[in-house]
């Protein structure tokens, strides 16, 4: 399968480019895995809804331009929470939704634009804690790693 992670930003914390390494070195052999970035937009302090609007728009201009033909599932606060075990059957049924072609949306620090969570075909959620979007990089690709090792009986999972 291919997997794309699509996100608003930068990694700039060596910690968290050497935890995307890692995984992303460990699910090679269970999926080829691209990851793109789309430039982020700087958020004034005391910034009014509208400008936040505005800034998730551009952002979403962005993301938009990059999901193709894929079945896109975006990371959001209100979406569909699973346990690791339903994630790994989760991302079973996405092999077959998808056709090969799967991309999981991260948005930016004001978090998705409406249009984007219109494109997705569905919304996935970690927590209803929020998160920085560049940890949530790790535990995506953490979570799709856990999902493989528990789909093919491999020891890691506790």
């Amino acid at each position: 399968m291919n997997i794309n992670i699509v996100v608003v930003g930068s990694i700039k914390e060596k910690f968290y480019r050497d935890a995307i390494e890692e995984y992303a070195k460990r699910l090679s052999r269970y999926a080829k895995l691209s990851i793109t970035e789309v430039k982020d937009e700087k958020t004034p302090a005391n910034a009014s809804v509208s400008e936040e609007d505005k800034i998730k728009q551009t952002e979403a201009e962005r993301i938009l331009s990059k999901l193709n033909n894929s079945y896109v599932v975006a990371l959001a606060i209100d979406g569909k929470k699973y346990t690791s075990e339903g994630f790994a059957k989760r991302m079973e049924n996405y092999d077959i939704l998808s056709k090969g072609n799967l991309t999981f949306v991260i948005g930016g620090s004001l978090g998705l634009h409406e249009s984007v969570l219109k494109r997705a075909d569905e919304r996935l959620s970690f927590s209803d804690m929020t998160f920085p979007h560049q940890l949530m990089r790790v535990i995506l690709l953490e979570q799709i790693y856990r999902a493989y090792r528990i789909r093919n009986n491999e020891p890691y999972h506790k």
